[in-house]
Protein backbone atom coordinates (compact mmCIF):
# COMPACT_ATOMS: atom_id res chain seq x y z
CA UNK A 1 0.00 0.00 0.00
CA UNK A 2 1.15 3.12 -0.80
CA UNK A 3 2.34 5.58 1.80
CA UNK A 4 1.50 8.76 -0.46
CA UNK A 5 1.89 10.56 -4.10
CA UNK A 6 5.99 12.57 -3.72
CA UNK A 7 6.58 14.85 -6.80
CA UNK A 8 10.28 15.00 -7.08
CA UNK A 9 12.17 18.16 -8.65
CA UNK A 10 15.34 18.52 -8.74
CA UNK A 11 17.86 19.02 -11.73
CA UNK A 12 20.92 17.00 -10.62
CA UNK A 13 19.96 13.31 -11.73
CA UNK A 14 21.92 11.90 -9.31
CA UNK A 15 20.41 13.51 -6.52
CA UNK A 16 17.10 12.58 -8.22
CA UNK A 17 17.97 9.04 -8.76
CA UNK A 18 19.10 8.86 -4.67
CA UNK A 19 15.81 10.70 -3.89
CA UNK A 20 13.40 8.46 -5.75
CA UNK A 21 15.22 5.18 -5.06
CA UNK A 22 14.87 6.00 -1.13
CA UNK A 23 11.62 6.96 -1.28
CA UNK A 24 10.21 3.88 -3.68
CA UNK A 25 12.03 1.73 -0.70
CA UNK A 26 9.85 3.62 2.07
CA UNK A 27 6.52 2.75 -0.24
CA UNK A 28 5.81 6.15 -1.43
CA UNK A 29 4.68 6.59 -5.49
CA UNK A 30 7.14 8.63 -7.18
CA UNK A 31 7.04 10.78 -10.27
CA UNK A 32 10.14 12.80 -10.87
CA UNK A 33 11.12 15.93 -12.72
CA UNK A 34 14.44 17.40 -13.74
CA UNK A 35 13.21 20.64 -14.20
CA UNK A 36 10.62 23.10 -12.37
CA UNK A 37 9.03 24.21 -15.82
CA UNK A 38 7.85 20.38 -16.64
CA UNK A 39 6.57 19.75 -12.76
CA UNK A 40 4.45 22.41 -13.09
CA UNK A 41 3.06 21.19 -16.71
CA UNK A 42 2.23 18.03 -14.21
CA UNK A 43 1.12 19.09 -11.30
CA UNK A 44 -1.54 22.37 -13.08
CA UNK A 45 -2.58 20.04 -16.30
CA UNK A 46 -5.43 17.52 -16.69
CA UNK A 47 -3.62 14.79 -16.08
CA UNK A 48 -6.09 12.82 -13.59
CA UNK A 49 -3.11 11.61 -11.96
CA UNK A 50 -1.88 14.62 -10.66
CA UNK A 51 -5.02 14.98 -8.23
CA UNK A 52 -3.48 12.75 -5.89
CA UNK A 53 0.11 14.43 -5.21
CA UNK A 54 0.28 14.44 -1.51
CA UNK A 55 3.77 16.38 -1.46
CA UNK A 56 6.19 17.73 -3.89
CA UNK A 57 9.78 17.74 -2.78
CA UNK A 58 11.42 20.73 -4.66
CA UNK A 59 14.99 21.56 -4.89
CA UNK A 60 16.16 25.39 -4.33
CA UNK A 61 18.22 26.37 -7.39
CA UNK A 62 17.52 25.26 -10.50
CA UNK A 63 17.35 26.58 -14.41
CA UNK A 64 14.44 28.77 -15.92
CA UNK A 65 12.35 27.73 -12.84
CA UNK A 66 13.60 27.90 -9.08
CA UNK A 67 12.04 26.11 -6.23
CA UNK A 68 10.52 29.60 -4.91
CA UNK A 69 8.67 30.18 -8.47
CA UNK A 70 6.88 26.28 -7.90
CA UNK A 71 6.16 27.34 -4.72
CA UNK A 72 4.28 30.46 -5.62
CA UNK A 73 2.27 28.71 -8.35
CA UNK A 74 1.62 25.63 -6.17
CA UNK A 75 0.39 27.58 -3.46
CA UNK A 76 -1.82 29.92 -5.28
CA UNK A 77 -3.57 26.73 -7.43
CA UNK A 78 -3.58 24.21 -5.06
CA UNK A 79 -2.76 25.31 -1.24
CA UNK A 80 -3.39 22.19 0.52
CA UNK A 81 -0.51 20.18 -1.11
CA UNK A 82 2.69 21.13 1.22
CA UNK A 83 5.97 21.85 -0.75
CA UNK A 84 9.48 20.83 1.02
CA UNK A 85 12.54 22.99 -0.77
CA UNK A 86 15.74 21.04 -0.60
CA UNK A 87 18.92 23.48 -0.29
CA UNK A 88 22.37 23.49 0.13
CA UNK A 89 23.76 25.65 3.00
CA UNK A 90 24.72 29.00 1.05
CA UNK A 91 21.39 29.43 0.36
CA UNK A 92 19.38 29.43 3.95
CA UNK A 93 18.46 32.63 3.92
CA UNK A 94 16.32 32.42 0.74
CA UNK A 95 14.61 29.02 2.13
CA UNK A 96 14.03 30.49 4.68
CA UNK A 97 12.03 32.96 2.54
CA UNK A 98 10.62 30.42 1.25
CA UNK A 99 9.17 29.49 4.60
CA UNK A 100 7.08 32.57 4.72
CA UNK A 101 5.68 32.13 1.23
CA UNK A 102 3.99 28.93 2.37
CA UNK A 103 6.55 26.04 1.94
CA UNK A 104 6.04 23.36 4.81
CA UNK A 105 9.67 23.02 5.71
CA UNK A 106 13.61 23.22 4.36
CA UNK A 107 15.87 20.69 4.35
CA UNK A 108 19.23 21.24 4.03
CA UNK A 109 21.66 19.58 2.01
CA UNK A 110 23.84 17.17 2.66
CA UNK A 111 21.20 15.22 4.39
CA UNK A 112 20.26 11.88 6.37
CA UNK A 113 18.00 9.88 4.12
CA UNK A 114 15.82 9.30 7.79
CA UNK A 115 15.81 13.12 8.25
CA UNK A 116 14.02 13.19 4.61
CA UNK A 117 11.87 10.36 5.29
CA UNK A 118 10.57 12.03 8.53
CA UNK A 119 9.90 15.65 7.18
CA UNK A 120 7.95 13.88 4.31
CA UNK A 121 5.61 12.08 6.36
CA UNK A 122 5.20 14.99 8.73
CA UNK A 123 4.39 16.97 5.75
CA UNK A 124 2.25 14.68 4.09
CA UNK A 125 -0.04 14.27 7.34
CA UNK A 126 -0.22 18.21 7.42
CA UNK A 127 -1.64 18.01 4.21
CA UNK A 128 -4.07 15.38 4.53
CA UNK A 129 -5.61 16.92 7.52
CA UNK A 130 -5.60 20.02 5.48
CA UNK A 131 -7.77 18.97 3.23
CA UNK A 132 -9.94 17.25 5.49
CA UNK A 133 -10.49 20.13 7.35
CA UNK A 134 -11.36 22.02 4.20
CA UNK A 135 -13.56 19.40 3.33
CA UNK A 136 -15.32 19.05 6.88
CA UNK A 137 -15.78 23.26 6.78
CA UNK A 138 -17.19 22.83 2.78
CA UNK A 139 -19.64 20.21 4.37
CA UNK A 140 -20.77 22.13 7.36
CA UNK A 141 -21.73 25.00 5.23
CA UNK A 142 -23.56 22.95 3.00
CA UNK A 143 -26.65 20.43 4.07
CA UNK A 144 -24.74 18.67 7.06
CA UNK A 145 -26.27 21.85 9.74
CA UNK A 146 -29.52 23.55 10.21
CA UNK A 147 -30.29 25.72 13.49
CA UNK A 148 -26.66 24.54 15.03
CA UNK A 149 -27.64 20.86 15.13
CA UNK A 150 -24.51 19.34 13.21
CA UNK A 151 -24.24 15.77 11.25
CA UNK A 152 -24.58 13.60 8.22
CA UNK A 153 -25.99 10.30 9.67
CA UNK A 154 -29.22 9.09 8.32
CA UNK A 155 -30.68 9.32 11.80
CA UNK A 156 -29.29 13.28 11.49
CA UNK A 157 -30.88 14.07 8.54
CA UNK A 158 -33.80 12.16 9.10
CA UNK A 159 -34.39 14.74 11.93
CA UNK A 160 -33.74 17.43 9.87
CA UNK A 161 -36.63 16.38 7.59
CA UNK A 162 -38.79 16.17 10.33
CA UNK A 163 -38.00 19.77 11.42
CA UNK A 164 -38.74 21.34 8.07
CA UNK A 165 -42.20 19.16 7.91
CA UNK A 166 -43.21 20.27 11.86
CA UNK A 167 -42.05 23.45 12.25
CA UNK A 168 -44.58 25.28 9.87
CA UNK A 169 -47.74 23.10 12.27
CA UNK A 170 -48.94 23.78 15.63
CA UNK A 171 -49.25 19.86 16.77
CA UNK A 172 -47.44 19.55 20.10
CA UNK A 173 -43.82 17.56 19.50
CA UNK A 174 -41.90 15.24 22.09
CA UNK A 175 -38.26 15.03 21.62
CA UNK A 176 -36.90 11.66 23.57
CA UNK A 177 -33.27 10.64 23.31
CA UNK A 178 -30.40 10.38 25.86
CA UNK A 179 -28.83 13.66 28.23
CA UNK A 180 -26.26 15.66 25.92
CA UNK A 181 -27.76 14.64 22.52
CA UNK A 182 -29.16 18.09 21.95
CA UNK A 183 -32.87 17.54 22.40
CA UNK A 184 -33.13 21.36 23.38
CA UNK A 185 -31.35 22.44 20.03
CA UNK A 186 -33.73 20.32 18.04
CA UNK A 187 -36.68 22.42 19.63
CA UNK A 188 -35.45 25.77 18.85
CA UNK A 189 -34.30 24.99 15.66
CA UNK A 190 -38.45 23.59 15.09
CA UNK A 191 -39.03 27.14 16.53
CA UNK A 192 -36.92 29.21 14.06
CA UNK A 193 -38.17 27.18 11.57
CA UNK A 194 -42.21 27.99 12.22
CA UNK A 195 -44.31 30.90 11.73
CA UNK A 196 -43.89 31.63 15.37
CA UNK A 197 -40.18 32.74 15.05
CA UNK A 198 -41.03 36.09 15.56
CA UNK A 199 -42.22 35.39 18.94
CA UNK A 200 -40.82 33.79 22.12
CA UNK A 201 -39.03 30.81 22.92
CA UNK A 202 -39.16 29.84 26.27
CA UNK A 203 -37.54 26.89 27.96
CA UNK A 204 -37.96 25.25 31.14
CA UNK A 205 -36.04 22.51 33.13
CA UNK A 206 -38.81 20.86 35.30
CA UNK A 207 -36.55 19.33 37.37
CA UNK A 208 -34.40 22.92 38.01
CA UNK A 209 -37.45 24.14 39.92
CA UNK A 210 -38.57 22.91 43.24
CA UNK A 211 -42.25 21.16 43.00
CA UNK A 212 -43.99 23.68 45.22
CA UNK A 213 -42.80 26.84 42.92
CA UNK A 214 -42.98 25.03 39.70
CA UNK A 215 -46.72 26.00 39.02
CA UNK A 216 -46.40 29.73 39.91
CA UNK A 217 -43.73 29.67 37.55
CA UNK A 218 -45.62 27.51 34.96
CA UNK A 219 -48.92 29.30 35.04
CA UNK A 220 -48.47 32.45 36.94
CA UNK A 221 -50.07 33.79 40.10
CA UNK A 222 -52.13 36.26 41.73
CA UNK A 223 -51.07 39.09 43.97
CA UNK A 224 -52.33 37.67 47.37
CA UNK A 225 -52.06 33.93 46.67
CA UNK A 226 -49.11 32.79 48.86
CA UNK A 227 -46.74 34.48 51.37
CA UNK A 228 -44.33 36.55 49.64
CA UNK A 229 -46.41 36.99 46.48
CA UNK A 230 -46.95 40.85 46.73
CA UNK A 231 -47.73 41.45 43.18
CA UNK A 232 -49.34 39.91 40.41
CA UNK A 233 -46.62 37.43 38.16
CA UNK A 234 -46.84 36.30 35.05
CA UNK A 235 -45.91 32.25 34.20
CA UNK A 236 -43.96 31.10 31.55
CA UNK A 237 -47.15 30.38 29.38
CA UNK A 238 -48.07 34.12 29.18
CA UNK A 239 -44.43 34.93 28.60
CA UNK A 240 -44.34 32.57 25.48
CA UNK A 241 -47.48 33.88 23.91
CA UNK A 242 -47.66 33.56 19.81
CA UNK A 243 -44.22 31.32 20.36
CA UNK A 244 -42.96 28.27 21.73
CA UNK A 245 -42.72 27.28 25.40
CA UNK A 246 -39.92 24.10 25.75
CA UNK A 247 -40.59 21.88 29.10
CA UNK A 248 -37.53 20.16 29.23
CA UNK A 249 -37.40 16.67 31.11
CA UNK A 250 -41.19 16.56 31.23
CA UNK A 251 -40.86 13.05 32.70
CA UNK A 252 -40.07 14.14 35.77
CA UNK A 253 -42.93 16.33 36.23
CA UNK A 254 -44.67 15.76 39.41
CA UNK A 255 -48.20 13.69 38.65
CA UNK A 256 -50.42 16.55 39.78
CA UNK A 257 -48.97 18.94 37.99
CA UNK A 258 -49.18 16.96 34.73
CA UNK A 259 -53.42 16.41 35.37
CA UNK A 260 -53.11 20.42 35.91
CA UNK A 261 -50.52 20.87 32.00
CA UNK A 262 -53.47 18.28 30.41
CA UNK A 263 -56.14 20.56 31.17
CA UNK A 264 -53.85 23.56 29.80
CA UNK A 265 -53.35 21.36 26.61
CA UNK A 266 -56.95 20.30 26.11
CA UNK A 267 -58.44 23.56 26.84
CA UNK A 268 -56.06 26.29 25.71
CA UNK A 269 -56.39 28.26 28.93
CA UNK A 270 -54.24 28.66 31.64
CA UNK A 271 -55.51 29.79 35.15
CA UNK A 272 -52.79 31.32 37.73
CA UNK A 273 -52.11 30.37 41.19
CA UNK A 274 -55.01 31.67 43.38
CA UNK A 275 -56.68 33.43 40.22
CA UNK A 276 -60.32 32.59 40.02
CA UNK A 277 -60.33 34.12 36.08
CA UNK A 278 -59.06 31.75 33.15
CA UNK A 279 -56.87 33.20 30.32
CA UNK A 280 -56.63 32.02 26.83
CA UNK A 281 -53.06 31.14 25.62
CA UNK A 282 -51.91 30.81 21.69
CA UNK A 283 -48.35 28.53 22.67
CA UNK A 284 -46.95 25.65 20.97
CA UNK A 285 -45.56 22.54 23.40
CA UNK A 286 -42.57 20.92 22.70
CA UNK A 287 -41.59 18.73 25.72
CA UNK A 288 -38.27 16.34 25.94
CA UNK A 289 -37.28 13.67 28.08
CA UNK A 290 -34.51 11.16 28.25
CA UNK A 291 -36.78 8.87 29.82
CA UNK A 292 -39.00 5.96 28.95
CA UNK A 293 -42.18 7.41 29.32
CA UNK A 294 -44.22 4.42 28.28
CA UNK A 295 -42.39 2.52 30.90
CA UNK A 296 -42.53 5.19 33.32
CA UNK A 297 -46.47 5.11 32.25
CA UNK A 298 -46.56 1.42 33.32
CA UNK A 299 -45.28 2.35 36.85
CA UNK A 300 -47.75 5.17 37.66
CA UNK A 301 -45.64 7.85 37.19
CA UNK A 302 -46.67 9.10 34.39
CA UNK A 303 -50.10 10.30 33.10
CA UNK A 304 -50.77 7.98 29.91
CA UNK A 305 -53.28 10.69 28.60
CA UNK A 306 -51.16 13.25 28.93
CA UNK A 307 -48.41 11.49 27.02
CA UNK A 308 -50.47 11.07 24.06
CA UNK A 309 -51.26 14.81 23.84
CA UNK A 310 -47.66 15.86 24.39
CA UNK A 311 -46.41 13.25 22.17
CA UNK A 312 -48.35 13.94 18.71
CA UNK A 313 -45.29 14.35 16.30
CA UNK A 314 -42.62 12.00 18.30
CA UNK A 315 -38.90 12.77 17.44
CA UNK A 316 -36.13 10.20 18.51
CA UNK A 317 -32.59 11.52 18.99
CA UNK A 318 -30.44 8.54 18.80
CA UNK A 319 -27.37 8.82 21.29
CA UNK A 320 -23.51 10.05 19.28
CA UNK A 321 -21.91 6.57 19.84
CA UNK A 322 -24.75 5.02 17.30
CA UNK A 323 -23.93 7.84 14.95
CA UNK A 324 -19.94 7.94 14.80
CA UNK A 325 -19.86 9.44 11.43
CA UNK A 326 -21.32 12.74 12.70
CA UNK A 327 -18.42 12.81 15.25
CA UNK A 328 -15.61 14.66 12.82
CA UNK A 329 -18.23 17.15 11.77
CA UNK A 330 -18.84 17.86 15.47
CA UNK A 331 -15.03 18.02 16.55
CA UNK A 332 -14.12 20.20 14.06
CA UNK A 333 -17.29 22.18 14.84
CA UNK A 334 -16.67 22.88 18.46
CA UNK A 335 -12.72 23.19 17.24
CA UNK A 336 -13.58 26.45 14.95
CA UNK A 337 -15.71 27.85 17.94
CA UNK A 338 -13.05 27.53 21.11
CA UNK A 339 -10.12 28.27 18.93
CA UNK A 340 -11.86 31.50 18.18
CA UNK A 341 -12.87 32.14 21.63
CA UNK A 342 -9.88 31.23 23.21
CA UNK A 343 -7.53 32.69 20.63
CA UNK A 344 -5.45 29.62 19.73
CA UNK A 345 -4.15 28.65 16.68
CA UNK A 346 -5.42 24.54 16.66
CA UNK A 347 -5.52 23.53 13.32
CA UNK A 348 -7.05 20.08 13.62
CA UNK A 349 -7.01 16.47 15.05
CA UNK A 350 -4.42 13.98 13.73
CA UNK A 351 -5.31 10.77 12.15
CA UNK A 352 -4.77 9.40 15.46
CA UNK A 353 -6.71 11.40 17.84
CA UNK A 354 -9.22 11.73 15.77
CA UNK A 355 -9.94 7.50 15.39
CA UNK A 356 -9.87 7.62 19.22
CA UNK A 357 -12.77 10.11 19.23
CA UNK A 358 -14.21 7.40 16.90
CA UNK A 359 -14.36 4.70 19.12
CA UNK A 360 -15.10 6.41 23.08
CA UNK A 361 -18.45 5.50 24.64
CA UNK A 362 -20.12 9.28 24.57
CA UNK A 363 -21.94 8.64 27.64
CA UNK A 364 -22.48 12.68 27.68
CA UNK A 365 -23.02 12.36 23.92
CA UNK A 366 -22.69 15.76 22.10
CA UNK A 367 -22.01 17.65 25.56
CA UNK A 368 -19.40 16.01 26.69
CA UNK A 369 -17.70 16.11 22.78
CA UNK A 370 -18.15 20.03 23.15
CA UNK A 371 -16.74 19.80 26.92
CA UNK A 372 -13.72 17.46 25.30
CA UNK A 373 -13.13 19.54 22.38
CA UNK A 374 -13.09 22.94 24.46
CA UNK A 375 -10.32 21.22 27.37
CA UNK A 376 -8.28 19.79 24.46
CA UNK A 377 -8.18 23.35 22.55
CA UNK A 378 -7.22 25.50 25.96
CA UNK A 379 -4.58 22.84 27.40
CA UNK A 380 -3.07 21.95 24.12
CA UNK A 381 0.53 23.35 23.21
CA UNK A 382 0.49 21.62 19.59
CA UNK A 383 -1.29 23.19 16.10
CA UNK A 384 -2.79 19.71 15.80
CA UNK A 385 -4.62 18.02 18.90
CA UNK A 386 -2.41 14.86 19.13
CA UNK A 387 -3.86 11.46 20.94
CA UNK A 388 -2.14 11.40 23.70
CA UNK A 389 -3.98 14.55 24.42
CA UNK A 390 -6.61 12.83 24.75
CA UNK A 391 -6.58 10.64 28.55
CA UNK A 392 -6.94 7.16 28.06
CA UNK A 393 -9.71 6.59 30.93
CA UNK A 394 -12.48 8.45 28.54
CA UNK A 395 -12.13 5.03 26.42
CA UNK A 396 -12.87 2.76 29.39
CA UNK A 397 -15.52 -0.09 28.74
CA UNK A 398 -17.45 -2.12 30.56
CA UNK A 399 -15.67 -4.97 29.11
CA UNK A 400 -11.98 -3.32 30.23
CA UNK A 401 -13.70 -2.64 33.83
CA UNK A 402 -14.78 -6.41 33.70
CA UNK A 403 -11.14 -7.33 33.30
CA UNK A 404 -9.58 -5.10 35.55
CA UNK A 405 -12.16 -6.09 38.21
CA UNK A 406 -11.91 -9.52 38.33
CA UNK A 407 -8.40 -9.98 38.15
CA UNK A 408 -7.93 -10.03 42.25
CA UNK A 409 -11.19 -12.66 41.76
CA UNK A 410 -13.70 -10.25 44.24
CA UNK A 411 -17.05 -11.80 45.62
CA UNK A 412 -20.11 -11.26 43.59
CA UNK A 413 -20.92 -8.36 45.90
CA UNK A 414 -17.68 -6.36 45.25
CA UNK A 415 -17.82 -7.09 41.75
CA UNK A 416 -21.52 -5.14 42.13
CA UNK A 417 -19.77 -2.19 44.14
CA UNK A 418 -16.86 -2.03 41.75
CA UNK A 419 -19.87 -1.86 38.28
CA UNK A 420 -21.70 0.57 40.74
CA UNK A 421 -19.36 2.79 41.31
CA UNK A 422 -18.02 3.02 37.88
CA UNK A 423 -21.44 3.62 36.32
CA UNK A 424 -22.05 6.64 38.70
CA UNK A 425 -18.82 7.93 37.80
CA UNK A 426 -19.34 7.52 33.99
CA UNK A 427 -22.69 9.30 34.52
CA UNK A 428 -21.14 12.30 37.21
CA UNK A 429 -22.80 11.04 39.92
CA UNK A 430 -26.28 11.39 38.14
CA UNK A 431 -28.40 8.96 39.82
CA UNK A 432 -31.38 8.83 37.56
CA UNK A 433 -28.87 8.20 34.71
CA UNK A 434 -26.75 5.70 36.73
CA UNK A 435 -30.35 3.71 37.66
CA UNK A 436 -31.38 3.13 34.35
CA UNK A 437 -27.99 1.98 32.97
CA UNK A 438 -27.59 -0.50 35.54
CA UNK A 439 -31.42 -1.53 34.95
CA UNK A 440 -32.90 -0.85 38.98
CA UNK A 441 -34.93 1.97 40.01
CA UNK A 442 -33.36 5.47 42.08
CA UNK A 443 -34.43 4.23 45.33
CA UNK A 444 -32.83 0.96 45.09
CA UNK A 445 -29.61 2.74 43.89
CA UNK A 446 -29.55 4.89 47.25
CA UNK A 447 -30.20 2.20 49.27
CA UNK A 448 -27.12 0.06 47.49
CA UNK A 449 -24.83 3.54 47.72
CA UNK A 450 -25.99 3.33 51.48
CA UNK A 451 -25.17 -0.34 52.35
CA UNK A 452 -22.13 -0.13 50.52
CA UNK A 453 -20.96 3.37 52.19
CA UNK A 454 -20.78 5.56 49.26
CA UNK A 455 -20.85 9.40 49.66
CA UNK A 456 -24.05 10.58 49.11
CA UNK A 457 -25.03 13.88 47.49
CA UNK A 458 -28.26 13.66 47.13
CA UNK A 459 -31.40 13.12 49.63
CA UNK A 460 -33.11 10.17 49.35
CA UNK A 461 -37.08 10.87 47.53
CA UNK A 462 -39.71 9.93 49.83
Amino acid sequence: MSQGFVVVIDDDPQMRSLLVDHLTSEKYHLKSFGDGLEAMAFLLGSDPESAQVELVLTDLRMPEMDGIDVLKQLKHARPTVPVLIVTAHATVETAIEGLRKGAFDYILKPFKLSEISHSIEQAISFGRLQRQNKTLTSELKKTWSKNEIIGKSAALQTIFDLIDRVAPAQSNVLITGESGTGKEVIAKAIHHASPRNKKPFVAINCTAIPETLLESELFGHAKGSFTGATERRKGLFEEAEGGTLFLDEIGDLDISLQAKLLRVLQERKIKPVGDNQAKDINVRIIAATHKDLKKSIQEKNFREDLYYRLAVIPIVVPPLRHRTEDIPLLAHHFLNKYTVLNHKLVTGFCFEAMQKLLVMPWVGNVRELENLVERLVVLTQNSIIQANEIQATETNTHETFYGKSTEDSPTLEQLEKRYIQMILHKTAGKKEKAAQILGINRRTLYRKEKDYGFELHEEEPE
